[in-house]
């Protein structure tokens, strides 16, 4: 039934989302999650060690990330099969590993910020999403990298969830959620996560492989549908460009969705004052974005999300009559 839980958590949340009330009584998966990783960091990761040592720790504290939410999502999971509305209430709790609107809403508030309050708002509001030096960025700036962070997070905060609620249920989706905040938190080749990191990144990056190319596929097909949108260019665009980009999976939807849009989406840019050089994806679209692009963008983003629902319904239909 792991298929029809993923089914019917794409649709609660796409309409209900995290309410903001219950994140302020409770906060969510991810804040405790992210507690968990912040005490391991803490109480593993010591500078004194050598790297060979961080590195160990690292596996051990990935396996701790991710296996003890798993065992208590798995626990919770077979206390509610027992019940008449268990099916139900697993896919109630599965949505909160899902960001289909919060997502639509975070791009979105970026092109009314821009369009309503100028270029300070929107820099303000691209700092919610992206991990960039927002103040150094320019108008076309805040707009490709809105675009940018609307297909990778389609990617990892829609697509792969939901991949792996449907391969192992709520435990599968806590299992990706938890690598996933980990990579985020402590993934990065800095000094101090370097060794200590590097079995999250790398484990990250597999269990994205799937839904990276899945999501790049959900895109291509959506501009199929999009009126103004080159479904051909994101096809040919994708496998030309997606493999160059320096994340083995944050180039897929991000060059398929540069092509459907014509334009030129990562590139060189700041990070806590380092830059990263990294490849254009759509090498030589229009760079000069505008906010309309991240309209197109989000109308395309909810053609290939309602894509990815009918799949799952179709799954799930399946499922049920085997």
């Amino acid at each position: 039934m792991s298929i029809l839980i993923a089914f019917l958590s794409l649709v609660v949340e796409i309409v209900v989302g995290y309410p903001a009330w219950l994140f302020g009584a409770i906060g969510h998966p991810v804040t405790w999650i992210g507690r968990l990783i912040s005490f391991l960091d803490r109480r593993l990761n010591r500078a004194a060690d050598s790297d060979a040592v961080r590195r160990r720790r690292g596996v051990d504290a990935l396996l701790i990330i991710v296996l003890v939410p798993a065992i208590i999502a798995f626990a919770v999971e077979t206390m509610l099969s027992g019940i008449p509305a268990g099916l139900i209430l697993t896919a109630i709790l599965a949505t909160s590993l899902l960001s289909q609107k919060s997502l639509a809403e975070h791009v979105e508030a970026v092109a009314d910020g821009l369009d309503n309050g100028g270029l300070d708002i929107g820099r303000l509001a691209v700092s919610q999403i992206v991990g960039r030096d927002a103040k150094k960025l320019n108008r076309p700036g805040v707009c490709r990298a809105a675009i940018e962070s609307l297909a990778e997070n389609f990617s990892d905060g829609v697509v792969a969830p939901v991949f792996w609620i449907g391969v192992g249920g709520l435990a599968g989706g806590v299992a990706y959620k938890a690598a996933n905040t980990a990579d985020s938190m402590i993934g990065h080749r800095t000094p101090r996560h370097e060794a200590f990191g590097r079995a999250t990144a790398r484990f990250d990056d597999l269990i994205n492989l799937p839904a990276s190319r899945l999501t790049a596929l959900l895109i291509v097909l959506a501009a199929f549908l999009v009126k103004g949108a080159d479904a051909d260019n994101a096809w040919r665009t994708m496998r030309r460009d997606a493999k160059k980009h320096r994340s083995p999976n944050a180039g897929w939807p991000e060059a398929a969705m540069a092509g459907a849009l014509g334009l030129a989406l990562a590139g060189p840019r700041s990070y806590g004052g380092v830059m990263v050089d990294d490849a254009f994806m759509g090498e030589g679209g229009r760079r000069e974005a505008e906010s309309a692009d991240i309209r197109r963008a989000l109308k395309l983003y909810r053609v290939a999300d309602f894509l990815l629902i009918g799949l799952f319904g179709l799954l799930s239909v399946i499922v049920v009559l085997m």
